[in-house]
């Protein structure tokens, strides 16, 4: 009598929602860092110089900032569960280093607002999230022009270094900060009965970029040879054959 059952149906409802859940996800992310994107178009182009004199880059954009980096924890969800092929320990890494960057830098000291490399990490961050997410979820419903795919592995080559500059120059601003007034720390004797110091947090993160950051890119040149030349080669495949 249990011969008939079978649990293909359910598979298949479940594989379409999960395809809506994380097409609506990533659409939600392009909206959302476009805006940030616009948000930096705006303040630094569009409104006056007595506009920037009352307001910090920061206050204006702070809250959209926030909200859809926060929201990539999702992500380590995603590939825990397997809702997507990405590696749970690179998804994690990737998203907690720039939760640091945001939360254990920026908002954690009054210099790192104020870094020039703020507006620069922004600038890198939007335009490379719109075009990740885009990438995401377009391939969702397999639908991805070609120049999505192009700027999705070749923008790294400027977009990365620009980004990473842009943090380091956070890191930098928020350490002299933590050095002189010790915030964030702990020190003996405390209830806890450890000791913490959040400048030399900040200085082993910041040395870490070193190992860490040429793996990360040449990680994305081999993606982009991964998923380039077969498309180059089909491409290119009948001059070949003319020859």
């Amino acid at each position: 009598m249990t011969g008939p059952k079978t649990t293909k149906p359910p598979t298949k409802e479940q594989s379409l929602v999960v395809k809506a859940y994380l097409f609506i996800y990533n659409a939600i992310q392009v909206l959302g860092w476009s805006y940030i994107l616009y948000q930096l178009i705006d303040y630094y182009l569009l409104q006056s110089s007595d506009f920037r004199k009352q307001t910090e880059f920061w206050s204006y954009i702070h809250l959209a900032v926030i909200v859809f980096q926060n929201a990539a924890c999702a992500e380590i969800m995603h590939s825990s569960l397997g809702f997507v092929k990405s590696n749970p320990v690179i998804t994690t890494f990737q998203v907690f280093s720039r939760i640091m960057v945001v939360v254990g830098v920026i908002m954690a000291t009054p210099t790192a607002k104020l870094s020039p490399g703020l507006p620069t990490a922004i600038l890198a961050w939007s335009v490379t999230e719109i075009i990740r997410y885009s990438y995401y979820a377009l391939n969702i419903i397999r639908c991805v022009p070609y120049f999505i795919t192009f700027l999705r592995y070749s923008t790294f080559y400027i977009l990365y270094p620009i980004g990473v500059s842009g943090e380091l120059v956070c890191f930098w601003w928020a350490q002299s900060y933590a050095k002189s007034t010790s915030v964030w720390s702990l020190e003996l004797p405390n209830k806890y009965n450890v000791t913490f110091s959040y400048y030399i947090c900040l200085w082993v993160i910041m040395l870490s970029y070193i190992p860490l950051f040429p793996k990360l890119f040449m990680h994305m040149v081999a993606q982009r040879h991964k998923i380039l030349t077969p498309i180059v080669n089909i491409s290119g495949s009948p001059d070949k054959k003319r020859k």
